[in-house]
């Protein structure tokens, strides 16, 4: 439906939405764990495939470190004599002042004479293939796993999307650019899918590998794990300090976004303005801006957030450098195998590998919480008031509608319609005429509750409207509006949507009283026509007598038309009015129009200025005033209407 005529909230229109200033991501992340533990028992299954895939990657370098200690020591031992024992070995080495091989060899197990096993060495390769194996299925498993659980979590948030924008009241869509909108509930979930697929199960794998991998190598050697440790908090250290300063950019990356799509549906849907009124360049100039604007602050997000990596990475190198040299030293000293050193050096590369994967995840983490705020920012919005518990519904559907001392204002300290009271009869046409920005649409709008009045009672057959559930009332209503609307399908689905249950006879009645069936019949396909969602195929008028037709179909016991015969010739319009005559038997119809030739059969003609009816009365008695309306009605038929009201 159309924005209320120039009484209404400002409309986005070209500007889009305020920069966003970040906010605290903790109570993002655990909305979306909490949604996510949503499927509790895959959510365990992951945790524990990890676990054990984890254990095993952790292992598996401490039995190929075995491997090496059989080759090593199989190496050195056939460089010794055969026939003697280890010890005299070691004390001919001593004899010979090499104290420091000896020490070496001391502390290996070698057999002076014999040399590598390459049986036992194969044997320990076989288990380290299959732990590899093992844990690589297993990864397999908790990703697979992971990703159902994100794929299923973003259809059920897609589907609270859904079900909430159906929820809201239209004072939300008056405030919010409409690009804006659609890129929340498309770019962001799609942008919040690929995150978590991209995270959860690396992360949850890296944070345990960290552990798992200091587990091992402080049994190995608590020094070198010392060493290894000290990296640990300055590489934490420089990932918050880092990542705080990307968060803002990550932010204002979305924010633009929304904002870029917002200007380039309202370009492409107005194209046709755009081009008459020779705007092309302020378009581009404003396209231009607000894709630079993307631009930098999506630069600026992916360079900060990207220093991440090289930083972690940079710290892990210096880490292995001492560890290799420390480790050495060990070694030469006897307190470590050269398997134990190696298979710690290969730890500690690991270690730093998942701390690097983290740092490297955090801009994606950062990107995918930034969409998810603004997500939930729709899941939070302020919803429509919930129908009454116990809801009443008129026993006569007759359709007369009172206003009653009805006051209504879009912005607290703006009036709008004050104390405003109106009877609208059965069977009866009530015309609502008046300037621009008088109020007439809000009218209607309080009729279908699309806002709820401020103070005073709209009945419907006697009851309050606020005491009907708003399916009731809708169901009792229907309308026409200036703007038509009619989506991808069939002309003849479009006109059945009026009644769904309605058969193939029944709409083709409904498009003779509109007058649609005689230039849908000119069509190859007819009734069969397909339509994409501007219409395309049919002119502007047809488009609007489809949605007429479609009126007609719903047979209500309301009918509101809102300037429903702006697109359609004089003759159309006769006959259009003829047809309504019949279909407002026993029904009330709203007719705001400006053309005031369609108004004159009213039963009764309502002109407001300001939010107030200043005058209400037939044609003839109208004209006979000589007041507001007679100076509307001059003002079209009697030429230029000067200070002075001029008299039919």
């Amino acid at each position: 439906m159309t924005r209320p005529q120039g009484a209404g909230p400002p409309g986005p229109a070209m500007s889009g939405p305020p920069a966003e200033k970040p906010r605290s991501f903790g109570p993002s992340i655990k909305r979306l764990l909490r949604l996510l533990l949503g499927h509790r028992l895959v959510m365990w299954t992951v945790f524990a495939s990890t676990v054990v895939s984890v254990v095993l990657m952790a292992i598996a370098p401490r039995v190929l470190g075995h491997a090496t200690d059989l080759v090593f020591n199989g190496f050195i031992g056939s460089t010794l004599p055969s026939g003697i024992t280890k010890d005299q070995a070691v004390a001919g080495m001593r004899e010979r002042g090499d104290d420091t091989f000896a020490d070496m060899v001391s502390s290996m197990d070698v057999v002076p004479g014999v040399g590598v096993d390459f049986s036992a060495v194969g044997q320990v390769l076989l288990i380290v293939a299959l732990l590899y194996v093992c844990s690589s299925f297993l990864s397999w498993v908790a990703g697979y796993l992971i990703n159902v659980v994100v794929v299923r979590t973003v259809r059920l948030l897609r589907a609270r999307v859904e079900d909430k924008i159906h929820r809201l009241p239209l004072r939300y869509y008056d405030a919010q650019a409409r690009g804006d909108l659609l890129s929340r509930v498309t770019n962001d979930l799609d942008n919040l899918s690929q995150s978590l697929q991209q995270t959860i199960s690396q992360f949850l794998n890296s944070v345990l590998m960290v552990f798992a991998l200091l587990v091992m190598m402080i049994w190995i050697s608590p020094l070198l794990a010392l060493i290894a440790i000290l990296t640990v908090p300055f590489a934490f250290i420089a990932t918050a300090q880092i990542a705080k300063r990307s968060k803002p950019h990550f932010m204002a990356q979305w924010s633009s976004t929304g904002a870029l799509n917002a200007q380039v549906e309202e370009a492409f849907t107005g194209h046709e303005l755009v081009k008459v009124f020779g705007r092309q360049q302020q378009v581009e100039a404003t396209f231009d801006e607000r894709n630079q604007k993307l631009y930098e602050s999506s630069w600026r997000a992916q360079f900060i957030s990207g220093i991440i990596m090289p930083t972690v990475m940079f710290l892990g190198n210096l880490n292995y450098v001492a560890v290799a040299v420390v480790g050495g030293l060990r070694v030469a000293s006897g307190s470590l195998s050269l398997g134990e050193v190696q298979a710690f050096i290969q730890y500690s590369r690991q270690f730093t590998q998942p701390l690097t994967q983290i740092g490297s995840m955090f801009n994606l983490m950062q990107s995918g919480v930034a969409s998810a705020e603004r997500i939930f920012d729709v899941l939070d919005a302020d919803e429509e008031t919930p129908d009454p518990s116990s809801p009443e519904s008129p026993a006569d559907g007759n359709g007369r509608i009172e206003f009653d001392d009805v006051s209504f204002r879009y912005v607290d300290d703006k009036p709008l319609i004050e104390n405003l009271s109106l009877v609208a009869e059965p069977g009866h046409m009530v015309a609502i005429v008046g300037p621009t920005g008088a109020g007439k649409t809000t009218l209607v709008n309080l009729i279908m509750r699309f806002y709820d009045v401020d103070s005073g009672t709209i009945r419907v057959d006697g009851v309050d409207s606020r005491r009907m559930t708003r399916d009731d009332l809708r169901e009792r209503t229907g309308m026409v509006l200036q703007d038509s609307w009619l989506f991808g399908g069939t002309i003849f689905e479009n006109i059945a949507y009026g009644d769904p249950t309605a058969s193939r006879e029944e709409v083709i009645e409904a498009a003779e009283l509109s007058h649609v069936d005689h230039f849908v019949r000119t069509l190859p396909d007819g009734y069969d026509t397909l339509l994409d969602e501007e219409g395309g195929g049919v002119s502007a008028g047809e488009r609007q007598l489809i949605t007429i037709a479609r009126a007609f179909l719903a047979k209500p016991t309301i009918l509101i038309l809102d300037e429903a015969t702006s697109s359609v010739d004089t003759r159309t319009e006769l006959l259009i009015q003829q047809a309504m005559a019949a279909l407002r038997t026993d029904r009330t119809s709203f007719v705001i129009a400006h053309r005031l030739s369609t108004v004159r059969d009213a039963d009764v003609i309502v002109v407001m200025e300001d939010g107030h009816i200043v005058e209400q009365g037939t044609h003839d008695e109208l004209l006979a005033t000589q007041g507001a309306y007679c100076r509307l009605y001059n003002s079209q038929f009697a030429g230029p209407v000067e200070d002075e009201p001029v008299a039919p």
